[in-house]
């Protein structure tokens, strides 16, 4: 059986295809028959019966199996094999199904078999108004000037949309009735109408700041159908209104002990303008530094807020000028009315109605201050008392009602303390207790009760010799404790003890700073050590002084040349020493002796022989310039020598000076000496004080030698007399018979002594050796000789 089945099967199959194939070959040349049906119709509403368009009767339907088929669409009809009735099998849609193509059409076949057959028609649906015209936007915003826009403005607008078509589709736009617009509908090519708003009347914005306008599609069905949209216009303002507060008064009551920035009223206005023209912005109008103090107010909000705390007993009303601008500059103005309300929260209140600072030391009970304090609360509150911390030399005394004075204890030293913080303290007696504390300076004064102090007692000065004048040397310091003029020193020299001292004319002083100047240059030579007092004076009445010991001590500098005392320099003859050519070495010829006015190693000397004639004859010794024989002399050395000596001392840099000194040797004293005509010395200048120095030592030494030389004589005629030579005279005239050295710095040391005698009657003057004190040395060598 299920054999049978499957082929019965395959032959419906195979039938179905070759209908198709003969459908398309049969009815190609043929009209399809055309069934109306309107959308929207019930699911098996009846379309048409197709028994007399088949040609069929009722009883051969169900023979020829029909059935309905479409070509590549869903079939949505029925066909009922009993009746021949065509039937909806769902509820169509022509919008869906067509969308806005017209007509719209559904092709289908009806399929019959035994024979095969087919039978092409179309089903027409018919639109129906079942759609209404729709605005893409819910509600347009148009803004529109009420001063800019013209009459016979023209707005586009955008249009509605239906899906219906021909009559039912849109047909023209309609406008709720208004004063101001009205509609017009124009058509695109494409056959679509649009709404065009136009302008009527100037818009004002005053009378009406925004307009609400309804556009209504319609289609031309029957009953028609409809769209809607609304129009909101906002008018453009100018500004032609000012800003209008709420109240134009506001009354608050705030209680004083309100905490900052707590807002305490908000005032509010309002403006017909819009855009910048209503913005408002609040400000305060026309009002004190003390409300500006109290109170700020925001600009935007317009909140009032308290920025600095109320005080009850000092103001208790406010009243405040408030502004209200807007974009324009226009303004509105309001008042506001601030009770402020009081609480217990006033402490004691303290008033200084006098003050004496600084107050003099040294001066017991002396009033300070005078104050007044006060509570402007009532009862226990407002009862108060007052104290002072007890370390203080200082006493409070009530005197009338709440007055106090404030006086000092003891004598007070303001070299101990100069400065008190006093700390009034005041406290009422509510509960809690509050107190109000107020703090005093006082200054102590300075009175003129210490007098000025040295650092030292003493001080010691060096200063070097021929400084320049006006040198600064050092200075002197002293402190005063007082203060103010009291301490203020001033310094000054005092009169020396030796009163022929120039001290004004050597030293200066600095009154204001101590500081010592050496007015000209010093000399080490003439003054070595200078002792004088300087006073330290303070500016207090009476001025106190103290004294201290200045001592300046001249430091040597290397100044001075060393200065030749022997032999003399002073360009007369030279003076010729005499060696007899038996000497033996080391033979004193003579000492140069010289001195060096600076002292110190600037004042050791030291000597040197620079040059002489026959060098290795003559020595000088370093130490004390004694000129020596260094050899014994022979018959071939010359008679006549020169020696330059050179004196240096040991100053930095080392000064010098240097002397020449003629030496003749002679065979024995037989022949008087002539000095040597060509041995003159050379002129020479010499400064004042030399001259003068030179001048004495020789009028002194003259002195000296003729008495030596008239003794000598003396003694040497009464020895002629009794010596077996009788030869020998004093001859006339004066002559000096001995040489003799008595200061130990001539020529030559008292150890030696000569005679001379002159032969009469004969041309010439031979000295003789007598008898000569050699020294213990050469006494001997001259025995062993």
């Amino acid at each position: 059986m299920e054999a049978g089945e499957g082929k019965e099967r395959f032959q419906k199959q195979r039938q179905v295809l070759i209908f198709f194939v003969l459908l398309g070959i049969a009815r190609a040349g043929s009209e399809p028959r055309h069934y109306p049906v309107a959308e929207e119709m019930e699911s098996g509403s009846f379309v048409a019966n197709l028994l007399k368009d088949l040609g069929l009767e009722v009883d051969e339907l169900a023979a020829r199996g029909p059935r309905v088929v479409s070509k590549g669409k869903k079939v949505r009809l029925h066909f009922d094999r009993q009746t021949g009735d065509l039937l909806l099998d769902e509820k169509l849609d022509r919008e869906e199904l067509c969308g806005p193509t017209e007509p719209c059409v559904l092709p289908f076949q009806v399929l019959l078999e035994n024979p095969l057959e087919f039978f092409q028609a179309e089903l027409r649906i018919r639109d129906i108004n079942d759609h209404s015209p729709v605005f893409l936007d819910k509600e347009i915003i148009l803004k529109i000037s009420e001063k800019s826009t013209p009459p016979g403005t023209v707005i586009p607008l955008g249009n509605a949309e239906d899906l219906d078509v021909e009559r039912n589709s849109l047909q023209n736009y309609t406008i709720a009735p208004n004063s101001h617009f009205h509609v017009l509908t124009r058509s695109r090519r494409d056959g679509k109408k649009y709404p065009e708003l136009v302008l009527d009347k100037t818009l004002d914005r005053e009378e009406q700041p925004e307009l609400s306008l309804t556009i209504t599609a319609l289609d031309g069905g029957s009953p028609p159908r409809s769209g809607t949209v609304q129009i909101h216009i906002l008018v453009l303002d100018i500004n032609d209104n000012a800003p209008e507060f709420t109240q134009s008064l506001y009354e608050v009551q705030v209680l004083e002990n309100s905490p900052l920035n707590s807002v305490i009223v908000t005032v509010s206005a309002s403006d017909l303008d819009t855009g910048n023209f209503g913005t408002i912005s609040y400000a305060f109008f026309h009002v004190s530094e003390e409300i500006r103090k109290t109170f700020q107010l925001n600009p935007i909000t317009g909140d009032i807020q308290l920025v600095k705390y109320l005080n009850f007993e000092a103001i208790n009303t406010y009243e405040v000028d408030i502004e209200a601008k807007d974009g324009g500059g226009l303004l509105g103005k309001s008042t506001v009315i601030v009770q402020v309300v009081d609480v217990n929260d006033n402490p004691p209140e303290l008033t200084l109605s006098s003050i004496t600072s600084p107050i003099p030391e040294n001066s017991p009970d002396t009033v300070v201050a005078v104050f007044s304090v006060s509570d402007l609360d009532s009862g226990d509150n407002g009862r108060m008392m007052c104290s002072i911390e007890n370390d203080l030399p200082f006493l409070l005394k009530s005197s009338v009602e709440n007055f106090y004075t404030l006086v000092s204890q003891g004598a007070l030293d303001r070299e101990s303390r100069a400065e008190y913080n006093i700390t009034i303290t005041v406290t009422d007696l509510g509960t809690p207790r509050l107190k109000t504390q107020h703090n005093i300076t006082v200054l102590v004064s300075d009175v003129n009760d210490n007098a000025p102090a040295f650092t030292q007692t003493s001080y010691t000065l060096f200063v070097r010799e021929n400084n320049s004048p006006a040198l600064h040397i050092g200075g002197v310091s002293a402190t005063d404790r007082d203060a103010g003029a009291n301490a203020q020193v001033t310094y000054s020299l005092l009169p020396p003890q030796d009163p022929h001292l120039p001290l004004a004319s050597l030293v200066s002083i600095n009154a204001d700073n101590g500081q010592l100047f050496a007015l000209r240059a010093l000399d080490y030579e003439a003054l070595q050590a200078l002792e004088f007092r300087v006073g330290a004076t303070d500016r207090g009445s009476p001025a106190l002084s103290s004294q201290a010991l200045v001592r300046v001590l001249v430091l040597d500098a290397n100044d001075n040349s060393p200065f030749v005392l022997y032999p003399l320099q002073n360009g007369s003859a030279p003076c010729t020493e005499l060696v007899p050519r038996a000497a033996e070495p080391g033979y004193l010829v003579s000492k140069v002796v010289a001195v060096d006015g600076d002292s110190g190693q600037n004042a050791w000397l030291s000597y040197q022989l620079l040059k002489a004639t026959e060098p290795g004859l003559f020595g000088v010794w370093a130490h004390n310039g004694e000129v020596r024989t260094a050899r014994l002399l022979s018959e071939r050395d010359a008679a006549k020598h020169r020696l330059l000596v050179l004196v240096k001392d040991n100053g930095e840099p080392p000064l010098s000076a240097s002397v020449t000194l003629h030496v003749l040797l002679v065979d024995g004293f037989s022949q008087p000496y002539l000095p040597l005509p060509e041995a003159a010395a050379e002129p020479a200048q010499a400064d004042p004080l030399t001259v003068y120095l030179v001048i004495a030592l020789a009028s002194v030494s003259s002195l000296f030698l003729f008495s030596v030389l008239a003794f000598v004589a003396v003694r040497l005629c009464r020895r002629g007399r009794a010596a077996s030579l009788g030869g020998c005279s004093v001859p006339e005239g004066h002559f000096p018979g001995h040489l003799v050295d008595v200061g130990g710095t001539g020529t030559l040391s008292q150890s030696y002594q000569y005679e001379v005698c002159l032969m009469g009657g004969s041309g010439t003057s031979d000295f003789k050796f007598l008898k000569p004190i050699l020294p213990n040395g050469l006494v001997q060598d001259a025995e062993q000789n």
